[in-house]
């Protein structure tokens, strides 16, 4: 019986600070051709909810069509701002050697679940070469669904597929640092191990219900027990 392992990206594995926000600015005036005058919160939550409320606060109806434009628009912008990702951004400290630790045991599967869609979360990894610890066929994604909790079913679905092995909440980890990740888990059915890495203390996190708090990914060995206990709880 093999985890799976599923990581939130940005705050977790990595940060590239403000850049996100000056990219949504540019692919919303490219796309709308008004300037971007209120973002919505990206804080634990998937493109395609930061998008459409971001549409909405300026009046503008998020229809098909034009959400399909700013994805596509917001895919290309992200690659081609990927120097801009590796000089502003950074791995935060820990995250390559607990993804190498856990890829290199054979009880463990890594993907991602995650706000960003799929063309933005392969990029951010490939900048920061953590792309080749993690299957990205199974991961679950910002475009998915509006809310995160159904992307975790829906990872474990598509695990299920490819592996031809069944990923319920007591094979499943979810490792995300806000209280969108713990309640994501808990409400998709996975257990949660927390890092408060980004705007979210260890406490915030332990008052959603975090199985397990980590302070950072610094200490891989901790990293590793954490993800092993929670799974085996």
């Amino acid at each position: 019986m093999r985890t799976l392992v599923l990581w939130d990206i940005d705050h977790t594995l990595i940060s590239i600070g403000e850049l996100s926000n000056e990219i949504y600015g540019e692919v919303f005036r490219r796309v709308t051709g008004r300037p971007l005058k209120k973002l919505a919160d990206m804080t634990g939550r998937t493109d395609l909810a930061i998008t459409a409320e971001t549409l909405r606060l300026h009046g503008i109806d998020p229809t098909d069509e034009i959400m399909k434009t700013f994805a596509e628009t917001l895919a290309e912008a992200f690659s081609a701002r990927q120097n801009d990702i590796r000089t502003r951004g950074q791995i935060l400290p820990g995250a390559r050697a607990a993804v190498e630790a856990l890829d290199s045991r054979s009880d463990v599967i890594q993907s991602v679940l995650t706000g960003n869609m799929r063309p933005i979360a392969v990029c951010k990894l490939a900048v920061f070469g953590l792309d080749e610890f993690v299957d990205f066929e199974i991961g679950a994604y910002g475009l998915d669904d509006a809310e995160r909790p159904p992307l975790v079913k829906l990872a474990q679905a598509r695990a299920e597929r490819r592996y031809g092995e069944t990923f319920d909440a007591s094979t499943t980890v979810l490792v995300g640092d806000t209280p969108n990740d713990v309640l994501a888990g808990h409400q998709g059915g996975a257990r949660v191990v927390a890092v408060a890495s980004g705007a979210s203390s260890a406490n915030d996190l332990r008052a959603v219900g975090a199985e397990l708090v980590l302070e950072s990914l610094a200490d891989t060995d901790a990293v590793i027990r954490a993800v092993l206990d929670v799974s085996r709880s």
